[in-house]
């Protein structure tokens, strides 16, 4: 028998989204100030936001393809949908957090 999916699944992955979009705007903020000289960043940020995008969302379309064609419900084809970018989005902000403003 199939699992019955509930309104919170549907809203775990809400909460998951709405993370994403809060961490994403955390980094843009610390990689643009990074860009301009305020915020200490490696030398390689540039590229390493480049190739962390499309790994998170290949993989992410990857699985939750996967899922689809399997015939997962919906919510967990979200969820893994979701999944690396949430990953990338905590490990950038966490990462970025803790270098912090450039000294003088």
């Amino acid at each position: 028998m199939p699992r019955i999916v509930t309104p919170m699944d549907y809203w775990a992955n809400a909460m998951q989204m709405g993370w994403v979009m809060a961490e994403a705007q955390g980094v843009i903020a610390m990689r643009v100030m990074g860009a301009v000289g305020f915020w200490s960043v490696p030398k390689t940020e540039n590229s390493r936001m480049l190739n962390e995008k499309v790994f998170a969302f290949v993989k992410g379309s990857t699985d939750a393809s996967l899922a689809a064609m399997t015939g997962k419900s919906p919510d967990v084809v979200a969820a893994l949908a979701i999944k690396p970018i949430r990953q990338a989005t905590r490990a950038n902000h966490k990462r970025l957090t803790k270098r912090g403003l450039k000294r003088a």
